[in-house]
């Protein structure tokens, strides 16, 4: 059978004849390849603009069409005009950043749409007098579509023919119970078949389908929320404005300094200041983390739609589940049969086995089939199910007449099957059952051989067949992960409350009392009240799940949704995080923020895990980031106020950054983390970033005074002492700015001691991490190209004076670590 277009082969033929669903229906000719040739050049195809990435356009404007990278473009311009080369590494360094982030961004962005394609549904549709399958994109306007019991109805219409055709409409309504469909009726997109056949032209497709245009109404809403990104913004925000402020500083600092020497002097020592306010590798890190985690995801057959996801789940406390598709697989199962007095359960057994042995069964006989094996009887008749008459029979060569329906139904026959104190007796069990969230059938039995679809004369009840919603065998053990994390669990269904407790019973959940949703009042308060005090609503309707997530939020909780039903999907989108199963409705995988392709809840921990790693990793990162900035701007500062030189190069910088924050910071981005979602992101930051950063601005003005009159250079003689001494023109192009290696040295020591305080609790690969990145650093002090390359020059005793001032920072900043308990806490919390 393919499945790649409408211009292949038919898979049946074109004579009339019986289709699965057991009945005759008569076969119309459909579309010929012209008319569908037409329709699809006046766009009346079933398809959507829907997407699950960005455009490449846009992700290339996205990573380098920033305002850091304007900022440090601008510089590596000037610095380049100075003709010093080797300051302009950081130009390098924002070329990469860009390439990495719109190279990781476009094959996660592959990858993401390749799984989506390979997602994309079929349909059968005649054309040409042929049974094809298509793409459900390639139905066109009038298309006859066929449908068989387990298709999904790609479009509205009405349909011409049907053999007893019912749909599950769950997905519309939130009811469990399939629904009976005959000739002109109208069907909707978004249903699926449970049993029977039939036929109908595609009269709304596309974005008129009653789906879509919900999926459309979905789209308006905002999208994700992250409180990483909002973090983010907030400090792009403010460091913009100090780089604003502290830009004019440096040059008039730098000029009262070395104007003398030039103004390419006055050029590379402002871009040293300014280079180090810029986190240009901030947001490529966080970035980078999201889209790893997405892909990772996808290997779990978790499809991330919007990468904020990833983090928002981590920050959830209330998860509101649908039972149907989410709790229960949207399938029946066989539990058992109580037998009736007088009857035999060994022949109760076969004769359940023997009816479900139908290649034509509907979902009951199918559950039955399940789990009961085929006796092997010989049949002789069959009574196909009817929604009409609500029963279904079959005879057996040389055994009795088997007959299984409602039990309202047989037990109503007349004359009545039983003396009427067994009747009631019986009604009474059918209601226990049913109360407790059963489906109920009874088996009856007959010695008529049926010639018609009559009931016969003179059933006799034999057994009660219980049947209930197939419970997803991950669902428990998913649900006590998320309780043990402290998330608290609402079950939402627009099924009736009896039955929804009892499924929510199976899985293990602290029921209650069930509310039936239908006598809450529309009072958002009352709302929060009910929500407060109970676990389980049943018969809600699409807008009260909507009202439902507005009142969870309302209180501060952060809620997450998950669900396969259309009726499903505008709460999905107004929750912070929307989760759809993989065989639910598009409309609600398109508004959905996460789509469980394989509709297993078990990934929901998987998730939860990778937004943890994200928050936490992004937060060390940041850290490292943002006490880059401060140091600069406090040594800027100090710079201008004493009237000294800025005390790096550049190339210092360049160096520093490296090995201290770029480097590890990638490491440490990408590297396992299971602490638990604390709020206070950008607090915790702040409280550890700014102070340890300004200890790093002062040691590193200490350090350069101190190398200075060790050296016996008046401070504001460096640069000009140096160059005359070397006969160079410019300080760039001398090896012996002794007091801005000091400095350098200095940096490296706190930085290295900030980067062991987050990288917490110590593991091997982090030890091996940090010690790769110190053996870089001596490396580019002892390797004579390297010094002269990073204008380094270091005697002995510079080195350890540099290294003294630099540990008392250090111990500074292992101080301020630990007077900021929530910052402590926050670190004891991960790997």
């Amino acid at each position: 059978m393919t499945t790649d277009g409408a211009t292949h082969g038919p898979t049946h033929g074109t004579t009339d004849g019986p289709t699965p669903g057991g009945a005759t229906l008569t076969r119309p000719e459909g579309l010929t390849g012209a008319e569908v040739a037409e329709r699809v050049s006046r766009g009346a195809v079933n398809t959507l603009t829907e997407r699950t990435s960005r455009s490449i356009g846009e992700i290339v404007r996205a990573n380098v069409l920033t305002r850091f990278n304007a900022i440090l473009g601008a510089l590596f311009v000037l610095v380049m005009v100075t003709g010093s080369f080797a300051d302009g590494l950081f130009g390098i360094v924002l070329v990469v950043n860009s390439a990495i982030g719109i190279v990781q961004e476009y094959l996660a962005k592959r990858k993401l749409d390749r799984l989506a394609l390979l997602n994309a549904p079929t349909t059968r549709v005649v054309r040409d007098g042929e049974v094809r399958v298509v793409p459900t994109t390639a139905v066109v306007q009038d298309d006859l579509i066929e449908l068989r019991t387990g298709d999904e109805v790609p479009a509205d219409g009405t349909l011409l023919a049907s053999a007893g055709l019912e749909l599950n409409e769950a997905n519309l309504t939130g009811e469990s119970d399939p629904v009976p469909h005959g000739e002109g009726d109208d069907i909707m997109s978004g249903t699926s078949v449970v049993s029977g056949s039939g036929r109908y032209r595609a009269s709304r497709i596309g974005a008129d389908a009653y789906v879509n245009r919900i999926a459309a109404d979905a789209r308006k809403f905002t999208r994700t929320r992250s409180e990483i990104q909002d973090s983010i913004n907030t400090l792009l925000t403010y460091i913009t404005w100090v780089i604003v402020g502290a830009l004019p500083i440096a040059i008039w600092s730098q000029w009262q300094t070395v104007g003398d020497q030039g103004w390419r002097e006055v050029v590379i020592r402002s871009a040293a200041g300014v280079v180090g306010l810029v986190p240009e590798g901030l947001v490529l890190l966080t970035s980078v983390a999201f889209l790893l985690s997405a892909v990772q995801l996808t290997r779990r057959n978790v499809l991330v739609q919007q990468l904020p996801a990833v983090e928002g789940l981590a920050r959830v406390d209330v998860v509101c589940l649908d039972k149907t598709g989410t709790l229960t697989a949207g399938e029946i199962a066989f539990e058992g049969a109580r037998t009736l007095d007088g009857q035999d359960a060994d022949e109760i057994r076969c004769a359940l086995g023997a009816l479900a042995d139908d290649p034509n069964a509907n979902g009951t006989l199918t559950a039955v089939a399940a789990v009961v094996e085929a006796p092997g009887w010989e049949r002789t008749q069959t009574i196909p199910f009817n929604s009409s008459r609500k029963w279904s029979a079959a005879c057996f060569a040389e055994r009795s007449t088997w007959v299984l329906g409602a039990p309202e139904v047989l037990l109503a026959a007349d004359p009545q099957p039983s003396p009427p104190k067994v009747v009631e007796a019986i009604r009474a069990q059918v209601a226990e059952l049913a109360d407790s969230g059963r489906r109920v059938v009874l088996l009856a039995r007959s010695e008529e051989h049926l010639t018609d679809a009559t009931l016969p004369a003179d059933i006799t009840p034999a057994a009660l067949v219980t049947l209930t919603e197939q419970v997803r065998p991950d669902a428990k053990a998913t649900l006590d992960y998320l309780a043990e994390q402290g998330v608290v669990i609402k079950v939402i269904s627009g099924d009736n409350p009896v039955t929804v407790a009892a499924v929510a019973r199976t899985v293990g959940l602290e029921v209650g009392e069930p509310v039936d949703a239908r006598g809450l009042p529309d009072d958002e308060d009352a709302l929060r009240a009910a929500l407060a005090t109970h676990a389980v609503f049943g018969r809600v309707t699409p807008e009260q799940k909507r009202a439902f997530v507005h009142a969870l939020q309302a209180d501060g909780h952060v809620v997450a949704m998950t669900g396969d039903g259309v009726n499903d999907a505008l709460a999905l989108k107004d929750a912070d995080i929307g989760v759809a199963m993989g065989n639910g409705a598009q409309a609600t995988k398109a508004v959905a923020e996460l789509v469980l392709l394989d509709g297993k809840f078990s990934h929901l921990p998987d998730v939860l895990a990778e937004g943890r790693r994200v928050i936490g990793n992004v937060e060390r990162v940041a850290n490292l980031f943002l006490a880059k900035n401060a140091m600069s701007l406090v040594a800027i500062l100090a710079a201008a106020l004493i009237a000294v030189p800025f005390p790096f190069l550049p190339r210092h910088l360049t160096l520093v950054s490296a090995v201290t924050i770029g480097i590890p910071a990638f490491f440490l981005a990408l590297g396992p983390n299971k602490r638990r979602y604390l709020s206070g992101f950008l607090g915790r930051i702040l409280r550890f970033a700014v102070p340890s950063g300004a200890v790093a601005g002062v040691a590193v003005i200490t350090s350069y005074l101190l190398a200075g009159s060790s050296y016996g250079v008046p401070p504001d003689e460096f640069s000009t002492r140096c160059a005359v001494e070397s006969g160079a023109r410019t300080v760039a192009d001398v090896a012996c700015w002794q007091p801005g290696s000091g400095a350098t040295i200095t940096l490296l020591t706190v930085f290295f001691w900030i980067l062991v305080v987050l990288a917490r609790p110590f593991r091997l690969w982090k030890a091996v991490l940090v010690a790769a990145m110190v053996g870089l650093a001596v490396t580019a002090f002892a390797w004579p190209f390297a010094a002269s390359f990073f204008n380094l020059d270091a005697p002995l005793p510079l080195v350890w004076q540099s290294l003294a001032v630099g540990a008392v920072g250090a111990g500074l900043v292992e101080v301020i670590y630990r007077l900021s308990p929530s910052v402590r806490h926050a670190h004891h919390l991960r790997d």
